[in-house]
């Protein structure tokens, strides 16, 4: 009698990925600056999803070292230009941290930064970032767009478009996207699946109107989840059904 063949093993949904990183992600609750662990931490998920053939590029932000809007709020004292620029240098100092945590564990990594500094960082240069990801090195994006007056989050969208992901995956310290603030409202409801028009026309706090604007009019899904769970980045690029999905009209609904 013959043996039973091999079970496939489960595929990755998405093969080529943009992961936003906040700058929350770089430090410890409540705290500043860059913790080790946190860095090893997102190092370990990265790892995973790597070795399952994954095409990986990650926006950093940067809010855990200097965030622009907090120093417009000096007055006259910090333009809001140069608070901008500033807040885009925090967001290359956490693509270097991620960067050597992820080459400790066996990643090959290329940091490109949208402000040119060729002494740490390659320049953005889209044609580039795609080849990193086709030879297997994950791309950490840094510096936002290199335009002041324009977040991380528009910035992840922009690049998702560009390098033709096929999913952008928002990694946040909350289990998806809920009606309220679910820490000041423990009636908030939170949402399976929603529609990026039900997120504009509800001004639901997800992402900046804008990066809601260009995944959808590329028609590039968004996972919102909880990215402090081990093994989420993984279950979200395989299908699981984690977090909340904003998808276009035609293939979603809002819950």
């Amino acid at each position: 009698m013959a043996a039973d063949a091999p079970t496939p093993a489960p595929q990755p949904a998405y093969r080529r990925v943009v992961l936003k990183l906040s700058g929350e992600s770089f430090c410890p609750p409540g705290g500043f600056g860059i913790s080790l662990q946190e860095v090893s931490q997102i190092s370990q998920q990265v790892r995973q999803v790597h070795e399952d053939g994954v095409q990986l590029a990650i926006v950093c932000g940067g809010g855990n070292i200097v965030r622009g809007r907090d120093l417009m709020q000096m007055g006259e004292a910090i333009v809001p230009a140069t608070a901008h620029y500033m807040g885009m240098l925090a967001t290359v100092i956490n693509a270097l941290a991620l960067q050597d945590a992820l080459e400790h564990v066996g990643v090959p990594t290329r940091v490109q930064s949208a402000i040119r500094m060729e002494g740490v960082a390659e320049p953005f240069i889209r044609r580039r970032c795609i080849r990193h990801l086709e030879k297997g090195r994950v791309v950490i994006l840094a510096a936002g767009t290199g335009s002041p007056f324009v977040t991380t989050d528009t910035a992840a969208a922009l690049r998702a478009r560009e390098i033709g992901a096929e999913v952008l995956l928002k990694a946040t310290k909350v289990d998806g996207v809920y009606s309220d603030d679910p820490v000041k409202n423990p009636h908030a409801v939170r949402y399976s699946e929603i529609t990026f028009d039900y997120v504009l026309r509800h001004q639901l706090q997800v992402m900046d109107a804008q990066a809601i604007h260009h995944c959808a009019e590329q028609g590039i899904p968004i996972i919102v989840f909880d990215f402090k769970t081990p093994g989420n980045l993984r279950r979200a690029v395989f299908g699981e059904r984690i977090g909340t999905r904003i998808v276009p009209e035609s293939s979603g609904r809002s819950e």
